[in-house]
């Protein structure tokens, strides 16, 4: 327990310290009100937002194919190996291919043309590069979750959906009134560490997609803390925008456990 609170709590007070000449010397809340002043940290916070609300997106496509699996769709013992496949794949592999495939001239686009229709600036225009890198990022990363879910199937009483079966009940009601309830568990495990992995382990596909272009709107706070420690030299602002990403974690763990508990309390 130590050897993990007392680098946090290290990092804590350093994010009150100064950088360059003031290095060392405390300097209270100037790091955090130089953050929050910073146009591209308020970016990133605002992209934090966006990857809160597309979180149930990325928590729900493992669990329905999950599904899938659990009940035996034809062909599921491949689709179980397909599925995880990209999760082994590094984030710089992963970018590069889907570099290739959303540029303008590239292969996603033509595939458009031939419909009918135009031209996408998937990664260079500010309003869709976000979108895209974190579509890119669930598709690379859902196999764990994925594998999840199907250990939390292995739990299910497999009585209950048989007694779902007997009463005819559809393969929708079967998942809101038989499945979620009873993984209810499962799904606050992976609804968290979902949304810890989108907010920390993104900066592979953000250097090689985007380097957090256009204009900065594909910055994450994880994004500006390597430009901070690793490009800038300030490593006191670095930790301090470190403690805020910390508490975003906190935060939003702590909300989704929260209504997960009461939705199942309520089922």
């Amino acid at each position: 327990m130590t050897l993990r609170l007392w680098p946090l709590l290290l990092g804590v007070n350093f994010s009150f310290t100064g950088d360059g000449e003031r290095n060392g010397t405390m300097v209270g809340l100037d790091n955090y009100l130089e953050m929050f002043q910073d146009a591209t940290f308020r970016s990133a916070l605002r992209n934090v937002g966006l990857l809160v609300l597309l979180l149930p997106v990325a928590v729900a496509i493992p669990g329905l194919l999950a599904t899938f699996i659990y009940l035996r769709v034809p062909g599921h013992r491949v689709f179980r190996s397909v599925y995880f496949f990209p999760a082994v794949l590094s984030p710089v592999i992963v970018g590069a291919i889907f570099n290739l495939m959303l540029a303008f001239d590239g292969s996603l686009n033509t595939v458009l043309a031939v419909i009918g229709v135009g031209p996408v600036d998937w990664l260079g225009d500010p309003d869709i590069a976000m979108f895209a890198v974190v579509g890119v990022h669930i598709w690379a990363t859902f196999g764990m979750a994925l594998v999840v879910f199907l250990a939390g199937f292995a739990t299910l009483d497999p009585a209950l959906l048989d007694a779902a079966r007997v009463d005819g009940a559809s393969l929708p009601r079967t998942v809101w009134h038989v499945i979620i309830p009873s993984l209810t568990r499962t799904i606050q495990f992976v609804f968290v560490t979902t949304m810890i992995g989108m907010l920390t382990s993104m900066f592979g596909l953000l250097y090689v997609m985007t380097s957090g272009g256009p204009e900065g709107s594909t910055y994450l706070p994880e994004y500006y803390i390597w430009i901070q420690q690793g490009q800038m030299n300030r490593p006191a602002l670095a930790s301090a925008a470190s403690t805020v990403l910390f508490l975003i974690m906190l935060v939003v763990g702590l909300m989704q456990i929260s209504v997960l508990r009461r939705a199942g309390r309520e089922d």
